[in-house]
């Protein structure tokens, strides 16, 4: 995904959860992003706020959000049920702007115009830039209304950050018995020598991991 692609993805989702950390504890906020561009994309806040101290500190942030709906319904058993949709997840390294650059964009973006706007009204107002940064699209369909699969993920970054991998690999030890494929319900293995799990396709449920009998599925969290 390009930065414009992962902006507009956002910026359809509108208001979305800004996260960091604070005395070794997480705490989060709404907020949205403003602009975008070939280096990054942008938000602000205002030196007042925790939020403000907080991104300084640490340098980085995470932001998550869903569209089109964060609602969850049930059946008469219970069972959550979701509208076809999907969420977004970016973690990156975070930089304040001066005014000089700020106005210097808003010359040739206008989606600047509201940061200058902001600062002349709200002096305390700061503009953020996340230069570098990795995520997730994660597109779901659990009813496969519109498609033959319910999941499909697109990892992307910017900025010179690595791309993070999918969490299953199936591994050498693999004695192609089939097991893991028949107790996925993504539909996100394949079989092989040895079989192999289909990166975009897997919800990383932990189906195929707890389920081989002889241990040959690697897991990123281990």
């Amino acid at each position: 995904m390009t930065i414009k692609e992962i902006y507009e993805k956002f910026d359809k989702i509108g208001c979305t959860t800004f996260s960091t950390v604070c005395n070794g504890r997480a705490e989060s906020r709404i907020a949205h992003f403003f602009a975008w561009d070939e280096d990054g994309i942008y938000f602000r806040t205002m030196t007042v706020k925790p939020f403000y101290k907080q991104v300084k500190e640490a340098g980085n942030i995470t932001v998550c959000g869903m569209y089109p709906s964060s609602q969850v319904t049930h059946d008469e058993n219970n069972l959550p049920s979701f509208v076809p949709g999907y969420s977004m997840r970016l973690t990156g390294d975070v930089r304040e702007l001066s005014m000089e650059e700020v106005e210097e964009k808003a010359a040739h973006n206008r989606d600047f115009n509201v940061a200058v706007y902001d600062i002349k009204k709200y002096p305390a107002t700061r503009i953020f830039l996340i230069y570098r940064a990795k995520g997730e699209c994660y597109d779901f369909d659990y009813a496969k209304e519109h498609r033959d699969h319910k999941l499909e993920r697109e990892r992307f970054s910017y900025g010179g950050m690595e791309v993070e991998p999918a969490g299953l690999t199936i591994t050498d030890q693999c004695i192609g018995c089939g097991k893991c494929q028949s107790v996925c319900s993504f539909d996100a293995i394949v079989p092989g020598t040895p079989y192999r799990i289909l990166g975009n396709r897997c919800d990383e449920c932990g189906n195929c991991y707890v389920n081989c009998p002889v241990g040959a599925i690697t897991s990123k969290g281990e």
